[in-house]
């Protein structure tokens, strides 16, 4: 199958709310990874979306060039053409921007996609992301109605950021205090500035404790309940079940029930970045460990070739995160629910 339109991106989403599962959001930062997620979302049989950072753009583009709109271009176009393969459906997505990476990065993204739809195509991306998480509310919604219009013309969707989540990614950091928890305050003043679909679709990672990043057992505090009364509060409020469509960030570590309670609150799509790091670089330490001798020329000796060759441990390394995205895609719900 191929990458999914603006429509059917549309259709996943209402899919994943009406049937209570999200789907697993990976990063990818190289061709490796993204064939990585696809491997692993096929043998999940699972629909998924496939984003990339400011930094992962920044590396797509080239280590030594750093041109995040080169590199998410670039993404998407390599992307499109693998996907075909694939008996399942992707969308693609760009992932945190804060608000001085925005005349960067999503901005000129999106009058890029504009040229395109106004000719008869497609959005280049389906959605992207507004982190306006490190600044005032009320900025952090005057740019997301901005943003909101201008998605909402091409056909894509706007995810934003309502309260901060801790830790750090790609050069965005929040602290680890009392605004991880996103109020009922919060999200009514997000319907009085958004709407609730009236104006453009929007996704909304609101806060219950996620941190970026891993840390151990008992450190970081979930309290995914507080998605449930915010739904509840201003479900009721405009008469609408669950009005929010939500976004899981920060949730490297989290048990089962977090995540199973997470997403019977209305999550449709969990950030999965830190666990698929890890996924893919542990198979290639096992392999030099294991190998030293033949991929290290010492004292005379010239290895072995075939113990070098990236094509032999990046296999492994993709074969680890592939897995780790199954794994992914079970907990999440999303698993064997692909059905084009």
């Amino acid at each position: 199958m191929a990458i999914a339109t603006s429509a059917e991106y549309q259709e996943m989403l209402d899919r994943a709310k009406q049937n209570r599962f999200a789907y697993p959001a990976l990063n990818v930062s190289s061709s490796q990874t993204l064939n990585a997620a696809l491997a692993g979302l096929q043998a999940a049989g699972s629909d998924g979306i496939i984003q990339v950072s400011t930094g992962g753009a920044d590396y797509w583009s080239g280590s030594t060039i750093k041109h995040r709109v080169t590199g998410a271009l670039a993404f998407a176009a390599f992307a499109r053409e693998v996907a075909k393969n694939y008996d399942i459906k992707v969308a693609l997505h760009t992932d945190h921007c804060a608000e001085d990476q925005l005349d960067g990065f999503v901005r000129p993204l999106l009058e890029l996609s504009a040229e395109r739809v106004k000719a008869g195509g497609e959005s280049i991306f389906n959605s992207h992301m507004w982190d306006g998480s490190a600044i005032a509310l009320d900025r952090n919604l005057e740019i997301a109605k901005e943003l909101l219009a201008k998605t909402h013309n091409v056909g894509a969707v706007l995810e934003i950021e309502v309260g901060a989540v801790g830790g750090e990614e790609d050069g965005v950091e929040g602290a680890i205090d009392e605004h991880l928890y996103t109020t009922v305050e919060d999200g009514q003043k997000t319907v009085e500035a958004l709407g609730l679909g009236e104006n453009g679709r929007y996704i909304a990672a609101l806060t219950f404790g996620n941190v970026h990043g891993v840390y151990k057992p008992g450190n970081v505090h979930l309290r995914p309940e507080l998605l449930e009364e915010i739904q509840r509060e201003i479900g009721t409020k405009y008469g609408k079940e669950n009005p929010f469509d939500l976004v899981f960030h920060g949730g490297s570590g989290s048990t089962e029930q977090e995540i199973a309670d997470a997403v019977s609150f209305g999550v449709i799509k969990m950030n999965i970045d830190t666990d698929t790091q890890y996924a893919f670089t542990r198979p290639v330490v096992n392999h030099m460990l294991k190998n030293y001798d033949g991929v290290l020329r010492v004292d005379g000796e010239v290895g072995n070739k075939k113990l070098y060759d990236p094509r032999n441990w990046g296999a492994s390394a993709e074969a680890g995160m592939a897995a780790r995205v199954v794994e992914a895609a079970n907990q999440l719900g999303s698993a064997g629910k692909s059905s084009w």
